[in-house]
């Protein structure tokens, strides 16, 4: 083993991880950003559980789950069992992966995925959902859900032998926690005053655009490690390539989000253009290793096309997602894994039956387990707050506490003639 090599490898690993983990900072800020004022505690709340929650479930039994070894190569389910087994004979698993990065490294790195899906179905169920209940179906699908349709392709699962390919997770993060998302909206319903009788559509603005905004920026930022990280090495032709189709993407998305919502809606909306930034990374996430800078372009400004389009389908059918989830993570998810087979060095007609076939399969079991989970808990504890707790907001109702406290006048004049 080349220890230099080996040191470079890991470290890498690591300062990826760090990146993946500033992502969760930036989600917390956007979906604060995003939503009402008197429900920013409880964004904030949720966000900060689901790390936490994510980080011992996958190291109780997602990870061994997600990752079994080669006797379940081609299956459909991992191992069940509890812990990290370490491998024997190596403490430090040092020797795992072929001597590219430590065992923990792994570890920790995928770890940082696994809290992310749970993290997108936080913001599309805001304002509405009961705390109880969202932390429940976290623990079920960070646990269980999402280490399952993993192993499919990352684990070496079925998808894998199938030849679908998803490089950091158009799919299998983005999509799967889309899926999810889209069901727990279904059942929760729409917050109360969004749609109208006469069936106009009430926009319910978010109360931070600045907050809003550095979460995008925080998540692009992140983005480097999430898909620069998933090489699995420090090779330097291999990371500098992912970084650079990852940010042409990024950009791509926003530029076209904002000619698209400026032709068809008339106005220069923000919200649109940090959307259309997150639909090019998602877009690109599947296949980043694989294009060229011009494909990388043309895959993120899809990206962003689709945001606004989708944004306003998905409202007309009544799906009130008060981030747009389920349009940046779901329909760019979709679009960015089946982009691998029209674009890149794997695209071709047999390529894109697998990419079509891995989407399904995931979508169907995210959003079917995910229904499950959420129907169950609507069945016994409930899912929804009360009309008179979402009226008053769910940071007072909740958490009672308010996450800004103003002064009814001043100590001192601050004006500055």
């Amino acid at each position: 083993m080349d220890l230099s090599l080996y040191t470079v490898n890991n470290l890498w690993i690591l300062v990826a991880t760090c990146l993946v983990f500033i992502m969760h900072l930036g989600f917390a800020c956007l979906e604060a950003g995003l939503v009402r004022r008197k429900n920013t505690v409880n964004i904030l709340f949720k966000n900060s559980m689901i790390i936490s929650i994510g980080l011992l479930l996958y190291y109780a039994i997602g990870f061994n789950l997600m990752y079994p070894g080669g006797d379940f190569a081609g299956g459909f389910f991992g191992s069940i069992s509890f812990g990290l087994n370490v491998p024997e004979g190596d403490a430090a698993g040092i020797n795992y992966a072929d001597g590219n990065y430590s065992f923990y490294s792994d570890f920790i790195f995928q770890a940082m995925f696994a809290a992310t899906c749970a993290t997108i179905v936080s913001g599309a169920v805001a304002e509405r959902i009961k705390l109880e209940a969202f932390l429940i179906f976290s623990i079920l699908f960070v646990g269980l859900a999402y280490p399952i349709t993993g192993m499919w392709k990352w684990g070496g699962g079925w998808l894998d032998a199938l030849g679908f390919y998803d490089f950091a997770g158009s799919t299998l993060v983005h999509a799967v926690g889309g899926w999810a998302a889209l069901a727990g909206v279904i059942l929760l319903g729409s917050r109360k005053g969004k749609y109208r009788k006469d069936g106009s559509i009430k926009p319910i603005p978010g109360h931070n655009m600045p907050l809003a905004a550095i979460g995008v920026f925080l998540l692009w930022f992140g983005w480097f490690g999430f898909n620069g990280g998933s090489v699995l090495s420090a090779d330097a032709g291999g990371v500098s390539k992912v970084f650079v189709t990852t940010s042409l993407a990024a950009a791509a998305g926003a530029v076209v989000a904002f000619f698209v919502s400026f032709l068809k809606f008339k106005t220069h909306d923000l919200s649109m253009v940090l959307n259309g930034i997150l639909g090019g990374l998602v877009a690109i996430t599947a296949g980043a290793d694989l294009m060229s800078a011009g494909e990388a372009i043309i895959v993120g400004g899809i990206g962003g096309l689709i945001i606004p389009f989708s944004i306003v389908f998905f409202d007309k059918i009544r799906i009130d997602d008060p981030v747009g989830a389920t349009s940046v993570h779901l329909a760019c998810g979709v679009w960015g894994t089946l982009a691998v087979g029209l674009f890149g060095d794997m695209a071709g007609g047999a390529q894109l039956v697998s990419q079509l076939i891995g989407t399904a399969a995931c979508g169907a079991f995210a959003f079917g387990v995910s229904f499950i989970i959420f129907f169950a808990l609507k069945k016994t504890i409930g899912i929804r707050v009360s009309e008179e707790e979402e009226k008053r907001g769910l940071d007072i109702a909740e958490h009672e506490m308010n996450a800004y406290h103003q002064l009814e006048k001043a100590p001192y004049n601050l004006d500055i003639k």
